[in-house]
């Protein structure tokens, strides 16, 4: 299955991720990825993202990662809302017990 996702580049506690295309079955650190869209820095929130390409792979059936969803809607790019990643919202998810069913 293909990914749009982040991958970090740069040096030590300055990071900036590049919006690429990945088959999921790679190692997310191996660096290997089919097609690169843009670059993000959160540091100064500084993105440009090349929205053709990421309709079209979108439209052929890649899966966006959440972290790269909430960039494209606050690109514009597609429609929806922003889902929460936060670590904290993950712990917190109830969890499905034979009681509550």
């Amino acid at each position: 299955m293909l990914k749009i996702r982040f991958t970090r580049v740069g040096r030590k506690h300055d990071p900036t991720f590049r919006v690429v295309l990945v088959d999921s079955k790679r190692a997310t650190r191996s660096g290997a990825y089919l097609e690169k869209f843009g670059f993000c820095n959160p540091r100064n929130n500084d993105f440009k993202l090349d929205a053709e390409r990421i309709k079209y792979w979108i439209s052929q059936g890649a899966q966006v990662s959440n972290t790269a969803h909430n960039l494209l809607v606050t690109a514009k790019i597609i429609e929806g809302k922003k889902i929460n990643v936060s670590a904290k919202s993950k712990k917190t998810a109830p969890v499905a017990t034979a009681e509550n069913t």
